[in-house]
């Protein structure tokens, strides 16, 4: 007789979900555990290369070596340049007319018709041409008296090429000195800065600025050549003292004009050229009067 088959039992539901709560759980820790084992690995990777390569720290060789490259690729403005730039709005330019001597104007050029030429050579003899520099927000004008005593009417000319005529208001004949007055001033007038010669020495750069000869305004560089000099004109009619010599280009033209620092600060006023042949042109010995005597002569303050 054969033997009764027991029944095979229905498969579980429970336990086919517990096992894949256990893959899915088995395969997860793997992927953190892989996951730790890559940033583990990053992290020793970055440790070592801190370790091993330290960050280059910026030493100062570095940092003059890009200025220098700097540089080269544009370079910076000379000391002379920006005194230059400082002192330029302040410049004018001074015309005196019907002027006894004529000072300052290149000879009449050479024109074909005879009278012609000698109506442009009067004209050229009655005119002076000087410089000024402004020194106050009212429009005052320091220059040298030799350009504009003794004439008709004066002309101004502004750094931004506006006119007008002016008046004498001032006047300081043993230092040579003049204020004048425009009557009509530009809206962007801009004084110059003065500054003591208490610490001025032989050897110290100065720059001249003005109209030589009627170009400019004109800039040419020097230094200190002395202070506390004399002079006499040629003629004798003119005798000044405690001045400052210097050696920067100055001709006729250039009277009036401003004696600066390198910081385009005003030293003094030109005020004369000495040249033993007795000619009117620049050797290389200037004088300007120093800007407290100038300043205080003709009634303002000089700081």
């Amino acid at each position: 007789m054969a033997e009764p088959v027991s029944p095979v039992p229905a498969p579980n539901p429970a336990d086919g979900a517990s096992r894949w709560l256990k893959g899915t759980l088995q395969a997860h820790r793997l992927l953190l555990v892989a996951v730790a084992t890559v940033l583990g690995l990053a992290a020793g990777i970055a440790l070592d290369r801190q370790f091993v390569e330290p960050q280059r720290v910026v030493t100062q060789d570095d940092i003059d070596r890009a200025v220098r490259a700097s540089l080269e690729k544009e370079p910076l403005p000379s000391q002379a340049a920006k005194a230059y730039e400082t002192i330029r709005p302040s410049i004018v330019r001074v015309d005196g007319f019907d002027h006894p001597e004529g000072v300052g104007n290149l000879p009449a050029p050479l024109v074909p018709d005879e009278k012609k030429q000698d109506e442009k050579k009067a004209s050229a003899e009655r005119q002076s041409v000087g410089t000024g520099v402004v020194i106050t927000e009212q429009g005052s004008i320091l220059t040298n008296l030799h350009v504009v005593v003794g004439t008709s009417h004066v002309r101004v000319v502004f750094a931004d090429g506006s006119e007008s005529e002016a008046v004498i208001t001032g006047v300081d004949p043993d230092n040579d000195l003049a204020v004048i007055q425009a009557r009509k001033l530009p809206d962007d007038l801009q004084p110059a800065t003065l500054i003591t010669t208490g610490d001025l020495r032989p050897g110290d750069e100065v720059l001249a600025v003005g109209f030589p000869f009627g170009f400019g305004p004109s800039a040419s560089t020097g230094v200190v050549s002395g202070l506390k000099r004399e002079f006499v004109s040629s003629d004798g009619k003119r005798a000044l003292s405690n001045l400052i010599q210097f050696d920067a280009a100055a001709n006729p033209g250039n009277s009036g004009g401003p004696l600066v620092n390198m910081e385009g600060e005003v030293l003094g006023i030109v005020t004369a050229i000495l040249n033993p042949l007795q000619q009117r042109f620049f050797v290389g010995l200037a004088f300007a009067v120093p800007i407290e005597n100038a300043a205080s002569a003709v009634g303002v303050p000089p700081f």
